[in-house]
């Protein structure tokens, strides 16, 4: 696989480990844009298996969710009731589970958001 990165003298390939600089009138005869091509092909492949792991996340998230809320209101319910102190701590223990598996759940939006596109100006 290979990448790329502007530089004053010119762009820099980084491919399997071996570097190779290219000058800037290299660049202007052509030399390298199969390179290039190469790199936004591959760039643009893994773009799309981040989306559809997005995609994934989303579902999975959906999936978890719906039936935990469930759980969780339903826990919260039975510790609205008069409950002897062993079901008690029970109920809690199924509502602090289900908290948790809520929160672990919300911070895969970050791994949802699409990536962001490369800003070659930074």
């Amino acid at each position: 696989m290979q990448t790329a990165c502007g530089s004053a003298r010119g762009a820099l390939f980084f491919d399997k480990g071996i570097l190779n600089e290219m000058s800037p009138d290299e660049m202007r005869a052509g030399k390298g844009a199969e390179d290039v091509a190469e790199l936004h092909r591959l760039l643009a492949e893994r773009e799309a298996k981040l989306s559809e792991i997005a995609d994934l996340v989303a579902h999975v998230r959906h999936e978890i969710n719906n039936p935990l809320t469930g759980v969780l209101g339903q826990a919260q319910l039975l510790l609205r009731s008069e409950l002897d102190e062993s079901a008690r701590r029970r109920v809690e223990t199924i509502e602090q589970l289900a908290a948790r598996i809520r929160d672990t759940v919300a911070r895969l939006r970050d791994v949802q958001r699409p990536p962001q596109p490369y800003d070659e100006a930074e």
